[in-house]
């Protein structure tokens, strides 16, 4: 884990997390070395939320949690990509199974989104 430079980054390095199966991007969020650490040896994912200011692993709220299959960094040892089995219906927040379900079509950003779960229900905001 020495060579991974958190220092580049400011402390935190993008951490890009895909199905492991079929590699579809479900979300892209931030770790620093303490959530890479406990990434390694829990084989659970766990990020920074740099809008909570706190640490939390996947799916402690929702209960859909991610089973860390492999892990790889970029040349430059800056960023990650962890492939993932998504335990669970939906990786992203809003109950959708990819975080990135908006596309630029025509000029102009369009929702495709297909919610899996009520998040209101889930996270009881």
């Amino acid at each position: 884990m020495s060579k991974i430079d958190f220092a580049k980054m400011g402390g935190l390095i993008p951490a890009i997390i895909q199905d492991h199966e079929t590699n579809e991007v479900l979300m892209v969020a931030f770790m620093d070395e303490k959530t890479l650490s406990s990434t390694l040896e829990t084989g659970k994912t766990w990020f920074f939320s740099r809008s909570r200011n706190k640490y939390w692993m996947k799916g402690e709220e929702s209960g859909n949690t991610q089973d860390v299959v492999e892990v790889l960094t970029d040349c430059d040892y800056d960023s990650v990509v962890i492939k993932v089995k998504q335990n669970g219906p939906a990786a992203c927040h809003t109950g959708n199974r990819s975080c990135f379900y908006t596309r630029w079509e025509n000029g102009q950003w369009v929702e495709h989104s297909n919610p899996l779960f009520d998040p209101e229900e889930v996270y009881k905001k």
